[in-house]
């Protein structure tokens, strides 16, 4: 595939490095300095790419997918931190008929998590002595806290347990851990997920852009994962 990077920063690299790894082709790229610039402008780089990988910022992911819905680019965005204008940016991929996949979070091992942690917080539900709580961690130049990832969650966890507020951390150089707990009178479970580095993000991001391509409409990145497992459990 022919690939456009929007975003250059660190994960930007790391997705670029990793894809080419996979036999993919680098056709353009943003740079962070470059993410305020018009739909048109940003279409004219996405000129001759199969499918862009977003790792840009919160503020420019409409006027990002604004430009690849008019360039027929399908995007992956990885950005997090602009939930609040999900509900009108999905209106925007679908009446331009473009396609968009999205993710709190695109490590695999973390939206297995999420499995896990919806199957425990359900068993939880017939023991209710003891409650239930998320902790996250992030290194400090993370802007949004909670995390998407947290906020996702907390999203499963309450379906079907009563959850608190998130406690989130930023310090240091943390790639990100995430916790949920469950803390009875007599004892404790936690669950945690903690990433060693970046490149979970970018490979499941790269993952992605293989698997939306010739795709239309708005998808999350739970629905590669679960017909991955599909299709390794023979179904």
């Amino acid at each position: 595939m022919k690939i456009a990077l929007i975003g250059y920063g660190a994960m930007g690299k790391i997705v670029e490095r990793l894809a080419v790894e996979r036999g993919h082709e680098i056709a353009g790229v943003l740079g962070s300095g470059e993410v305020d610039l018009s739909p048109p402008e940003i279409a004219a780089v996405l000129d001759g790419s199969d499918v862009a990988i977003d790792f840009s910022v919160a503020e420019a992911v409409r006027s990002n997918v604004e430009a690849t819905v008019a360039a027929k680019v399908p995007i992956v965005v990885g950005t997090t931190g602009w939930n609040e204008q999900r509900p009108e940016i999905e209106n925007i991929v679908r009446a331009g008929g473009g396609a968009m996949i999205y993710g709190a979070n695109f490590s695999i091992g973390v939206n297995l998590f999420y499995r896990l942690a919806d199957f425990a917080a359900e068993l939880f539900t017939k023991f209710p002595e003891y409650e239930t709580f998320i902790e996250e961690q992030h290194h400090s130049r993370k802007k949004d806290a909670p995390s998407g990832t947290a906020l996702k969650l907390k999203d499963v966890v309450s379906k079907h347990v009563a959850v608190g507020d998130i406690a989130a951390t930023r310090a240091g150089n943390i790639p990100g851990t995430h916790r949920v707990g469950f803390d009875g009178p007599a004892d404790q479970i936690l669950l945690e997920h903690t990433a060693r580095s970046r490149e979970g993000f970018a490979s499941g991001a790269v993952v992605a852009a293989e698997w939306i391509v010739g795709k239309a409409g708005v998808y999350e990145f739970t629905e590669v994962i679960d017909e991955v497992i599909a299709n390794r459990s023979g179904r």
